[in-house]
């Protein structure tokens, strides 16, 4: 009688797992990516629809913050700095937060982005931006509340917001030229002393071309002003493998005295050994 139990309560889980009902929801979840200039701008939310409601001043009152779209917080992320109306926003997540009016809505970018709709507790030191923009009519309706990226440049576009007959749309400012200026001249000036270290190491590591890698420590090290410690030890390393024992004790008695004076006991030991393994 256990035994059939057992069975039975087995046979009831499994068809419990499989029967779970799948209905679609009221307001699906949204997900936009898009490249402005060379800024990622994400935004992910949830979309409800009107349906013969009366929405922007009825269902989402005037004057009031709203979550700008539906269940848990509509989120907007920028992966620069951007400037809104003259303010920097600083990279990284937000949630969106509305309070629209006839005329004009305000924007605000807040912190906190674990909140169902608004936050309990409204908290200004949360708010990282806050702006105002004007509201425009829509001769078409909108059912489903939409939010885009709109008039893309390469230094700029706009974060679009349409409902029902209310659209408003901000303006956001992304450092294109700045990055490019940088990519270029880091490009043109040449690889970094990490880099030709990064490749050297990798040479060492996976046993090809040794010689290949003793041209890039030395680059390395030519290009620092400081040569750390441990572009030092790998420089040991390699010579010991490529059979010059005395260079490799040299160098690594000057790896000790980098890490000695940066007060890391580890490489100190570590040179230690290969010297007396290298000496015999």
């Amino acid at each position: 009688m256990k035994i059939l139990l057992i069975v039975l309560s087995l046979i009831i889980s499994h068809f419990t797992v499989e029967a779970q009902i799948r209905i679609p929801e009221m307001s699906p979840k949204a997900v936009i990516k898009q490249v402005v200039g060379l800024t990622d701008v994400e935004i992910v939310y949830s979309r409800p629809s009107a349906r013969g409601r009366s929405v922007l001043g009825n269902l989402v009152p005037f004057g009031q913050l709203w979550r700008t779209g539906a269940n848990d917080n509509s989120t907007i992320s920028f992966s620069d700095d951007v400037v809104i109306n003259g303010k920097t926003l600083k990279k990284g997540k937000y949630a969106l937060y509305t309070i629209p009016n006839i005329q004009s809505w305000e924007v605000l970018f807040y912190t906190a982005t674990d909140n169902w709709g608004a936050p309990k507790e409204f908290d200004e030191a949360k708010v990282a931006l806050k702006t105002t923009v004007n509201e425009e009519a829509l001769a078409k309706p909108v059912e489903t509340f939409t939010l885009a990226i709109g008039n893309l440049d390469t230094s700029s576009a706009t974060l679009d917001i349409s409902w029902e007959n209310s659209f408003v749309s901000l303006k956001f400012e992304v450092p294109t030229k700045k990055i490019a200026i940088a990519s270029i001249e880091k490009t043109l000036a040449g690889p970094t002393p990490e880099e030709f270290y990064t490749a050297s190491q990798y040479y060492y590591q996976s046993n090809s071309d040794i010689e290949k890698g003793k041209i890039y420590i030395d680059k390395a090290i030519e290009l620092s002003k400081n040569v750390p410690f441990y572009y030092l030890r790998l420089k040991s390393l390699i010579q010991a493998k490529q059979g010059d024992k005395q260079g490799a004790i040299e160098t690594a008695k000057l790896s000790s005295l980098a890490a000695e004076a940066a007060g890391n006991k580890e490489y100190v030991e570590m040179n230690k050994v290969s010297i007396e393994e290298w000496s015999k």
